[in-house]
């Protein structure tokens, strides 16, 4: 059987892993074994935290929109509820970035909600 030489191909693929791992600490970036490891931890994390990333976001606005809506004595759970009988259509989002960015408009609302019961 003839003899395979994997100079070339082996080295590509080496480097392709290395490439990957530049700014890793230690041999994790060097040594191509420990490399590969930390790559494909960092991999899997990534696709992971893609995810995680958006329900993160949703429990930030979840929290933003009750802390705003206190002090007009209502709840979050209530103000979603009162709005979609209200037929008022504002994401999470919206409602954070108002709550933040848009306090007057906020209040406006929440009293819009308050008026649902």
């Amino acid at each position: 059987m003839t003899r395979v030489k994997r100079g070339n191909v082996a080295r590509k693929r080496r480097d392709k892993i290395l490439k990957l791992a530049q700014g890793f600490r230690g041999s994790h970036s060097t040594l191509f074994r420990t490399a590969n490891q930390q790559v494909m931890k960092a991999l899997r994390n990534a696709y992971r935290d893609r995810r995680k990333r958006k329900r993160d976001f949703r429990r930030l606005w979840i929290t933003r929109i009750n802390a705003a809506v206190r002090p007009y004595g209502m709840s979050y759970s209530k103000l979603i509820g009162n709005l979609k009988k209200v037929d008022v259509q504002i994401n999470r989002k919206m409602l954070a970035q108002m709550a933040v960015l848009d306090p007057s408009g906020f209040s406006q609302v929440v009293q819009l909600a308050a008026q649902a019961k």
